[in-house]
């Protein structure tokens, strides 16, 4: 390859990370501080990741066929600012950076579903709940453990957190890599949403980040061809945030799962520029995180969340964004829009389906084609 070219690739593959410096570790071995962090979050981890005895990541980006399991502490420190992860490539400093100070690693699934009930178990009935985290492109275990940790802080997340964690390079070369990684982690991630499905949880709640967002259609597709489409029908909501999945390969991937878990919503934005890097390196085809096609996602009876003109509109929003955790903080709202329970007066329903939301103009949601419908007939859309 010329070496202008071959330049050329690492720069679209560097703005497509958009971030660059020494990788995120863990810091378990540092010596106790005692300063005291902000939080402390719990995260429960499956992954497909091979076992490392490097403390710093205890999970390498080998690929294991059979999943791992883990259970760490992750604190948060006071410094922190909501949306962001203040992760080190050395020595964690415990004032200002986010670091494990516990890893425990769990021998085999049953011990880990008695792990996760009895961390369920602590919470009163109605508060039995799983987040389920699944992470992106260009992540080692250290960044995406902390992300999962970050998400769970800042949207105050009262749910048992349970991370997914495929094996990513974590490199910034190796989108290809981790595009194949995807495939290799399928299964890990069906086996976790089993896993998942015979705890105790009351409810659980799915995210996917980005080139995750794959690796959870494709995860469904695999439960639902293989005879367990009975898992899907215990999640009670999925969340793809800025999913970098071909708009052709999405559309195939939900008529072979048939009938999705609901709520099920997309964060789209326009201004991602990831996206739109990964759509030029795909020849040109759109990709369904950056909104290309939504009226075909309300076809499909999914809610989707339009951040493009919200913050900075860019390619973690969901994650960065203080108006999302605002208005998740409220809650009552997002819920009675996401389950399709009629406007209230701090909506306006639009003719194409949308809604503008009250105290955050910025986000548009587009609702499905069932509650739309059920809108249009009660007269809420002009």
């Amino acid at each position: 390859m010329p070496p202008i070219r071959l330049f050329a690739v690492f720069i679209v593959v560097f703005l497509l990370t958009g971030c660059g410096g020494p990788r995120a570790i863990l810091g378990l071995g540092a010596s106790v501080s005692s300063t005291e962090p902000a939080a402390i979050i719990p995260i429960f981890v499956a992954t497909t990741r091979a076992r490392s005895d490097n403390l710093s990541l205890p999970f390498s980006a080998k690929r294991s066929q059979t999943l791992n399991f883990a259970a760490f502490d992750i604190a948060i420190p006071k410094a922190h600012r909501p949306g962001s992860v203040e992760a080190s490539g050395r020595t964690p400093d415990p004032a200002r950076h986010f670091m494990a100070r516990s890893f425990q690693p769990i021998e085999g699934r049953k011990q880990f579903i008695q792990k996760l009930d009895a961390a369920l178990m602590q919470r009163a009935p109605d508060k039995r709940e799983l987040f389920i985290f699944v992470h992106g492109y260009n992540n080692n275990i250290a960044d995406s453990i902390f992300r999962a940790a970050q998400i769970a802080h800042d949207y105050n997340v009262r749910a048992v957190t349970l991370h997914y964690a495929w094996p990513s390079g974590g490199a910034l070369p190796l989108y290809v890599y981790d595009r194949d990684s995807t495939v290799v982690g399928r299964g890990g991630l069906a086996e976790t949403i089993e896993i998942a499905a015979q705890t105790k949880a009351r409810k659980i709640i799915l995210v996917g980040h980005s080139m995750g967002a794959y690796v959870v259609m494709e995860a469904f597709r695999e439960l639902a061809q293989t005879g367990r489409g009975r898992y899907l029908k215990r999640l009670n909501g999925v969340v793809l945030a800025a999913p970098d999945i071909d708009i052709d390969a999405f559309q195939s991937q939900v008529r072979d799962i048939g009938e999705l878990p609901r709520p099920f919503i997309i964060v789209v934005s326009r201004r991602d520029r990831a996206l739109g890097i990964s759509r030029r390196i795909a020849g040109g085809h759109p990709r369904v995180g950056s909104g290309a096609d939504i009226a075909l996602l309300q076809k499909q009876q999914i809610a989707v969340l339009d951040a493009s003109d919200l913050d900075n509109g860019g390619h973690n929003i969901f994650a960065s964004s203080e108006t999302l955790m605002s208005l998740a903080s409220e809650g009552e709202l997002m819920r009675r829009v996401i389950e399709g329970e009629g406007a209230s007066a701090a909506e306006t329903i639009l003719a194409d389906g949308s809604s503008v939301v009250e105290g955050a103009a910025s986000l548009v949601i587009y609702l499905p084609a069932r509650i739309l419908g059920a809108v249009i007939q009660a007269g809420a859309v002009p």
